[in-house]
């Protein structure tokens, strides 16, 4: 796979998807790409994104549910504003995963900048598990469908298995998108009744 998403991150947002536009015609409804790259020090960027039928300002109601967000993104096992600034919240979040039968956490202090007129929604840790952990999370949508990115820069600390890391990763990116993707699908089935 071409880095194509990869290469929109972390630059701004353009008005269609953050994708290609030959991918653009070629991504179906309902698929998730995906792709990482490994840097030096231990860095690894990530990028995913899923094409669905779903209203964009839905989503982007999901993503900024920061106090409930733990209730539909798997691993993530609390999540809470903390603090509030105009369009920037500072939210404090903990996951938790299984390695070889062992239990890791981390957690993290957030600082997001809403900006919901672009559907962007920029973090970057400013507290933390890790050495390095920013990105952003877009919405938005085209003329065949909405879409939802997600790009990560992370780097763990000394110490940690970046390896069983970067699987967890890509496995819980695609996982987190679904949650998303559900909890809004959920959220307008409730708006019609």
């Amino acid at each position: 796979m071409t880095h194509q998403l990869l290469a929109s991150f972390p630059s701004t947002l353009p008005e269609q998807s953050p994708e290609l536009s030959n991918a653009t015609t070629t991504c179906s409804l309902d698929t998730i790409q995906q792709e990482m790259e490994r840097l030096p020090n231990g860095k690894r960027r990530l990028a995913v994104q899923l094409r669905l039928p779903c209203d964009p300002q839905r989503l982007w109601q999901v993503l900024t549910d920061y106090d409930n967000l733990h209730r539909f993104i798997p691993n993530l096992e609390h999540s809470r504003v903390i603090w509030r600034r105009d369009q920037d919240v500072g939210v404090e979040q903990i996951g938790t995963q299984m390695f070889c039968g062992l239990r890791f956490s981390a957690r993290v202090t957030l600082q997001l900048t809403e900006a919901i007129h672009e559907g962007r929604l920029p973090f970057r840790m400013i507290q933390g598990d890790f050495r390095c952990f920013e990105g952003e999370w877009r919405v938005g949508a085209d003329t065949t469908s909405s879409w939802l990115f997600y790009a990560l820069l992370v780097q763990g600390k000394p110490g940690m298995p970046i390896g069983l890391i970067e699987q967890r990763l890509q496995q819980d990116l695609a996982n987190n998108l679904r949650g998303v993707q559900q909890e809004a699908k959920r959220r307008e089935v409730q708006a019609t009744k």
